[in-house]
């Protein structure tokens, strides 16, 4: 799962230059922001996960389901904050940003080894 984290982490600064070098730092940022809306609670609910599978056990179902409305959960709400709070958003570098890192998972799918 870190290897995962890690990629989306990547790609959101990835995604940020490459909206910085196009339309401006304004629409970086607006990336950034929007990729990392994304990752940080993916990166939470992965090392939640881990950790609950680390219980003598094993990890309860129920904590996955409970994890997964947290995370989407705290998604919309770092949204909402990012457009409430920051005044220059660019909202298609913002759209792209969480693109990017939503189907950073397709780039898994092309490496052979995990």
């Amino acid at each position: 799962m870190a290897r995962i984290v890690l990629l989306q982490l990547a790609a959101a600064f990835v995604v940020a230059l490459i909206a910085a070098l196009v339309s401006g730092v304004a629409a970086g940022i607006s990336a950034l922001l929007g990729g990392l809306c994304c990752a940080v609670p993916n990166s939470l609910f992965a090392l939640r996960l881990t950790m609950s599978a680390k219980k003598p056990g094993g990890a309860n179902p129920m904590s996955f389901f409970i994890g997964e409305f947290i995370k989407i959960g705290s998604t919309i709400a770092l949204m909402i904050a990012v457009v409430w709070l920051y005044r220059d958003l660019h909202w298609v570098a913002f759209i792209a940003g969480i693109v990017v890192i939503l189907k950073s998972y397709f780039i898994l799918l092309f490496r052979h080894k995990l």
